[in-house]
Order: C-alpha cells, then sequence, then structure tokens
C-alpha cells in the first residue's frame, strides 16, 4: 500500500444491497464474509431501520476479520426521522437499546463511528443545536458522526458555527458529495472537526431523482455511477485529511444496482489499497462533471 494513504479505509453503505457483487446462488447470511475479503470497511445501516439483537450483531464482527470496521447508522428516532413521534421516554429507550445492540461490535475492536444522518427537516437553529448536545451526552465513549441533510448548517455565518460546534463535541463533520438541489442538499465541506477520523460519504449525483416520489425503493434516489476521474478528483482532499487525522472512511452510498462496490473497488484501485477482481462490464460513465475542485 502506497503510505501516503495510510489510515484510509473505503467501503459501501450497507452490505446486503449489492446483489450482483456476490456469486450466483449465494445465501444472504453467506455475503458479510464474502464483502469483507474485498473491503476493509462496511457502513451497517440495518439499525436504522430496526435496532438489532446483540447476538446478532454479534455474528457480524464473528464474520470479518481482526482489523474490520464497522461504522453504524443511528436508529430513525434517535435522529428525528420520526419528527419526534416516538417521545423522549422512547426515544431514551432506543438510546439504551442501540448502544446495547452495538456493544459486540465496540468489545470485539469493530466499531468506528456511529452515524447520525439527521434528516432534512432538521434546520440549523437553536433547539437543534441542544439536541446535538444531548446526543453527544447519550453517546459519550462512542465515536459521534454528524451527517447533516439541510443547507442551514452550512450557509453563510452559520457554517463557522456549526464546524465549531462539531468540534466542541468531539464530533466528526461527515463530508458528503451529493447533488445540489435546494436546501435539502449540503455543499462539499472538507472540514476536519475531529482528528480521529474522517468520514466522507459519495451519494451520486442523479438531481433528478434526489426529490422524486413514487419510487420502488430508496436505491432509486441514488442511481448514478461516478467515473474514476470525478473519484479521483477528490484525491487531493483525501491525502489532506491523512495529514489532518488519523484515519479516513470513504463510503459510498450510491446503492443503485452494483454502483457502490464498482466505485469501493475503483477508489481501491486509485490508492493502491488491493488489487481488484475481475468485475462485471462498466456501464456508461458518470453523467455529471466534477462541481469542486480542490484547494
Amino acid at each position: 500500500m502506497n503510505p501516503t494513504w495510510a489510515g484510509v479505509r473505503c467501503g459501501t453503505c450497507a452490505w446486503a444491497d449489492h446483489v450482483a457483487f456476490y456469486p450466483k446462488g449465494m445465501r444472504p447470511e453467506a455475503r458479510l464474509s464474502y464483502y469483507a475479503r474485498h473491503f476493509s470497511l462496511v457502513e451497517a445501516d440495518a439499525p436504522y431501520y430496526r435496532i438489532p439483537p446483540p447476538d446478532v450483531v454479534a455474528r457480524w464482527a464473528e464474520q470479518t476479520p481482526e482489523g474490520f470496521v464497522f461504522d453504524v447508522k443511528a436508529h430513525r428516532t434517535m435522529t428525528l426521522h420520526d419528527r419526534g413521534e416516538a417521545g423522549a421516554a422512547q426515544r431514551a429507550a432506543d438510546f439504551a437499546a442501540f448502544l446495547r445492540a452495538i456493544s459486540p461490535l465496540k468489545e470485539s475492536g469493530r466499531l468506528g463511528a456511529v452515524l447520525f444522518q439527521f434528516p432534512p427537516w432538521f434546520v440549523a437553529n437553536e433547539a437543534n443545536r441542544r439536541y446535538l448536545d444531548e446526543v453527544a451526552e447519550r453517546m459519550d465513549g462512542f465515536l459521534l458522526a454528524v451527517e447533516f441533510r439541510h443547507r442551514s448548517w452550512w450557509q453563510g455565518d452559520a457554517a463557522l458555527q456549526t464546524a465549531d460546534h462539531l468540534r466542541r463535541l468531539g464530533a466528526v463533520n461527515v463530508v458528503c458529495d451529493e447533488p445540489q438541489v435546494g436546501q435539502g442538499t449540503i455543499p462539499f465541506v472538507p472540514e476536519v472537526t475531529q482528528p480521529r477520523l474522517v468520514i466522507f460519504r459519495l451519494h451520486g449525483r442523479n438531481a433528478k431523482t434526489w426529490y422524486q416520489k413514487g419510487l420502488r425503493s430508496s436505491q432509486q434516489r441514488f442511481d448514478y455511477l461516478y467515473t474514476r476521474e470525478e473519484l479521483a478528483s477528490f484525491l487531493p482532499y483525501v491525502r489532506r485529511w491523512t495529514q489532518e487525522a488519523s484515519a479516513v472512511h470513504i463510503l459510498m452510498n450510491n446503492n443503485q444496482g452494483d454502483y457502490a462496490v464498482r466505485n469501493a473497488l475503483d477508489w481501491l484501485d486509485l490508492l493502491g489499497i488491493a488489487a481488484r477482481e475481475a468485475r462485471p462490464q462498466d456501464d456508461p460513465p458518470g453523467r455529471q462533471l466534477r462541481l469542486f475542485d480542490p484547494d
């Protein structure tokens, strides 16, 4: 591995979505072990939908080699995706259940960060800043990562306040690449707020489907295959992050078909982390020019 990229891991958001990546006929319960033969990082998003029992999470640890890392997505009531309908008591219970669930990953040394991806209606205001303080207190002892989905957090004077707040909380600023369409998207903000880790999540650049209703699945929202050139344009940022943080996690969330896996393999090639195996014939290149130029 090129020493320039020491501390960088690449993977996908979820491992179950990429059916074409797995050998035909492979049982779903065997996919994680197969995935871990190719990548050293994955984002576990199942707990967002349903908090699993600790024994299920313990099996995740058993199915992966030493050194494999899980970033875990917080449950939807914890990120207020239910618009607070669960109520304070239920939300507190969900926090407790979630922390019990992920304890096997922490105990086995496989837990990276816990991702709080907030919804588009979680806007930058004092009430929501106080909720961030509450989250940080509840997640004491865990590495907290925060991704916003409303532009107000990173607009104008609020941007400096947001970055400073994340630093005070010891939280990771999740850097995103996504289509720039309205208030429900955030700009690319390569700010390092926690020296232990940078997380870079790439959601694709399909502006047409970002707000589209009636999709068969959330995967259709992220229907975008990055070109190698688009990914390579971020290498100067990744290089800078390796100098400012101990670890960098690059996660592909363009989960339509096998796009995320294919782009994660592209990252491995670009970084010289591992030799890639044969993959399906490439689709047509990505459909947009790169949005950002490095510093």
